[in-house]
């Protein structure tokens, strides 16, 4: 720290012996030694101190580590499986109903098929009569009159549970055997 080498030394204390002279100078070394002790002691004293301050510091961060974890260990031991199982089965029946509302009713005629419409009657002539009954509607032909399923919607990607129960909708005899 301050780079006394032995040569500085000995000129310091031959000047501290012309100085002080040699009668008081075992007085002043003894003091200076208690001031250097008293220096060192406090400069200890600080460091403790110091890394005092830096481990409550850490059990500060480890006790708020360990009430983190407290509260979670506490919420699991609030776990209620069936009631999570319960929030599940609600979602995936939600889902299902939605799947379901988009199927188009069964009252209504299949997609692709033309509605049975009666035809439009030809327009009056001057010459017919007006009170002539209207033409009757013409019976759609054979081909259409086959009923047509509609087809499942689309389930999303890894859904094969919710795509089971719309199928299951959709035709509800189809798992199960013949009576």
């Amino acid at each position: 720290m301050f780079d006394l080498d032995l040569g500085k030394l000995v000129i310091i204390g031959i000047v501290a012996l012309i100085v002080i002279g040699p009668k008081e100078l075992p007085g002043v070394l003894r003091t200076l030694g208690q001031m250097i002790t008293k220096v060192r002691r406090m400069a200890t004293e600080f460091q403790n101190q110091f890394q005092e301050a830096m481990r409550e510091a850490e059990l500060a961060d480890l006790k708020k580590e360990v009430d983190e974890m407290t509260a979670t260990a506490q919420s699991y031991a609030h776990f209620d499986p069936a009631e999570e199982v319960r929030k599940h089965v609600e979602a995936v029946g939600k889902e299902v109903e939605g799947a379901v509302g988009e199927l188009p009713s069964l009252d209504a005629p299949p997609q692709g098929t033309p509605a049975e419409t009666p035809a439009p009657s030809p327009p009056a002539s001057e010459d017919a009569p007006a009170s002539s009954p209207p033409a009757e509607p013409t019976a759609p032909p054979p081909e259409a009159a086959a009923v047509v399923e509609p087809a499942a919607p689309a389930a999303p990607a890894g859904d094969k549970e919710a795509a089971a129960a719309v199928a299951d909708v959709i035709k509800p005899d189809a798992g199960r055997a013949p009576a």
